[in-house]
């Protein structure tokens, strides 16, 4: 059973909240946290309270609360740090995976953090050091998606990992874990966590079929993928 647990080390109240401008959208991303998280859980990328996701507003970080089942959250319920990871908002201990998130953040320039543990992802995690390039989509995650060496669940070996697997990478796999995406948004991050899982999805269905094995795409179909990538969507 999952329970609230308290961490004594709150900083700004979260009560207070809807004072201050900052205060104002640090309450803003936290709502969007919290829908992107139960959204995990309705796409079933995620099982009960495994998995986390965080999203930098300014030099604070808001990250899921550990333990707690993300249909519970309320605004009281604010969970953030510093890019030190000392604890400025809120009372309930963040997600156990806070250094992997923390490592992402220092690291760039990367806003959101969205971390599951899809299903599809996950067994690929285990077969292969990378995932096959069985979609041109592998461009918008900046190339072929490594796999970070397994380590211990909220460790620094595993920080360290995610952060070498996302060099140039805007996703990796975590061995025998989950994934991990990054972006400028949650939503952003959010929909490369999904393309991900598709994707890993699509390659160990057609590594299904007896005789037949899948064609993929050289590192110069990808490359070119990334660049019409880049100019799709609508313009300004």
């Amino acid at each position: 059973m999952s329970e609230r647990r308290h961490s004594g080390q709150g900083g700004r109240g979260a009560r207070n909240i809807q004072g201050t401008r900052g205060d104002r959208d640090e309450a803003r991303a936290w709502d969007a946290l919290v829908e992107t998280a139960r959204r995990s859980v309705a796409d079933g990328l995620v099982v009960g309270t495994s998995g986390n996701v965080s999203v930098r507003v300014g030099d604070t970080v808001l990250v899921t609360p550990s333990g707690v089942p993300y249909d519970r959250l309320t605004p009281e319920d604010i969970t953030g740090v510093d890019l030190a990871g000392r604890q400025v908002l809120g009372s309930l201990v963040p997600t156990s995976e806070l250094p992997m998130h923390l490592a992402v953040h220092r690291a760039g320039d990367a806003r959101a953090v969205v971390h599951t543990h899809a299903v599809h992802a996950t067994a690929v995690s285990t077969l292969v050091p990378e995932l096959p390039t069985i979609h041109y989509m592998a461009a918008a995650l900046g190339g072929p998606v490594r796999v970070a060496p397994y380590a211990p669940y909220g460790t620094e070996q595993l920080a360290e990992n995610v952060r070498l697997a996302l060099v140039d990478r805007t996703g990796c796999l975590l061995q025998n874990h989950g994934t991990l995406t990054l972006g400028a948004t949650l939503d952003q991050a959010y929909d490369r966590t999904a393309q991900l899982e598709w994707m890993c999805r699509l390659w160990l269905t057609a590594s299904s079929v007896p005789g037949l094995t899948p064609h993929l795409l050289t590192a110069e179909q990808v490359a070119e993928a990334g660049e019409r990538l880049r100019g799709y969507g609508q313009g300004a």
